[in-house]
C-alpha cells in the first residue's frame, strides 16, 4: 500500500450487500495512507440516491441509527469529484457536461452539497458515452448522453491521452468507447448477484503504460446472511 497509488472511481455503496463494510474499510485505508489513496464521489454517494437503493436500510438494519447514514453522506460531501493522472489522463464517475469544457472548471464547483439534478456537479456523476455527436440529456433523470466528437474535443483542449469512468456496467469489466478516447471501468462483479458480469481494475506503471486485471465474483450466490441483501436487489 505505501509504495502505490490507488484511486477509485466512485459507488461505494448500492452495488450489493455489505455497503458499510466497504465504505468503513476505505476510509480507513484514506486515514492511513491519505496521500495514497484517493475516493471519487459517485451518483451513489447521495442522499437522495441511496436512501431508495439500499444503503439507508443497511445502516438502519445494521446500528438502527440514522444519524450514522447521515453521518457517511457528509462525508461523502466532501469526495472529490474528478482526478488527473500526470496530467493526461481524466478519471471522474459519470462523465462529460457542456457546461465544463476545461479541467479548471471542475475545481471552481462546489462539492460540499448535495448534488442537484441539474448542472455541472450531477453531470460529472451522472452522464454517460454514447454513439453521436454533441451532449443529449440522459434519460437517467440526471446528466448526459455525449458523443465522441465531445471526447475528443475535451481531450484536446486539456491536453488528455483519454477519460477514465465507471457508472455503467460493461460485461469483460472494461470497454474502449470513442476511438479509445474513453475506458469505462466497472468494478462490481456478478452484479446485484445477476448480471454475470466481470470485473475489472486497471494497473498503470510509471510510464502509464496498461495492464487490466480482471475477475469474477467469489460466488454466484447472493449473501446468506438474514438482512444483508437489500430489498431493491432482491
Amino acid at each position: 500500500m505505501p509504495d502505490t497509488q490507488y484511486l477509485f472511481l466512485g459507488d461505494f455503496v448500492d452495488r450489493g450487500a455489505y455497503s458499510i463494510q466497504v465504505v468503513q474499510l476505505l476510509l480507513c485505508y484514506k486515514a492511513l495512507y491519505p496521500h495514497r489513496v484517493t475516493m471519487l464521489r459517485g451518483n451513489h454517494e447521495s442522499r437522495t440516491i441511496n436512501q431508495l437503493y439500499g444503503f439507508w436500510s443497511e445502516c438502519h438494519s445494521h446500528y438502527r441509527d440514522p444519524r450514522v447514514w447521515e453521518m457517511l453522506n457528509e462525508v461523502f460531501d466532501y469526495f472529490p469529484l474528478a482526478a488527473l493522472i500526470d496530467n493526461r489522463i481524466f478519471c471522474v464517475h459519470g462523465g462529460l457536461s457542456p457546461d465544463v469544457k476545461t479541467i479548471d472548471q471542475v475545481s471552481t464547483l462546489n462539492r460540499f452539497t448535495e448534488p442537484a439534478s441539474d448542472g455541472p456537479v450531477p453531470d460529472l456523476l451522472w452522464s454517460d458515452p454514447v454513439e453521436g455527436r454533441g451532449f443529449v440529456r440522459s434519460n437517467r433523470g440526471a446528466g448526459h448522453f455525449w458523443g465522441a466528437d465531445v471526447s475528443r474535443n475535451f481531450c484536446a483542449i486539456n491536453g488528455l491521452d483519454y477519460i477514465i469512468r465507471a457508472h455503467q456496467l460493461v460485461m469483460d469489466g472494461f470497454e474502449w468507447t470513442h476511438d479509445d478516447k474513453v475506458l469505462t471501468l466497472f468494478s462490481a462483479p456478478n452484479y446485484v448477484y445477476r448480471s454475470g458480469n466481470s470485473a475489472a481494475i486497471l494497473k498503470l506503471d510509471a510510464a502509464l503504460q496498461k495492464e487490466f486485471i480482471t475477475f469474477d465474483a467469489v460466488t454466484k450466490d447472493e449473501p446468506q446472511e438474514s438482512g444483508k441483501v437489500p430489498a431493491f436487489f432482491m
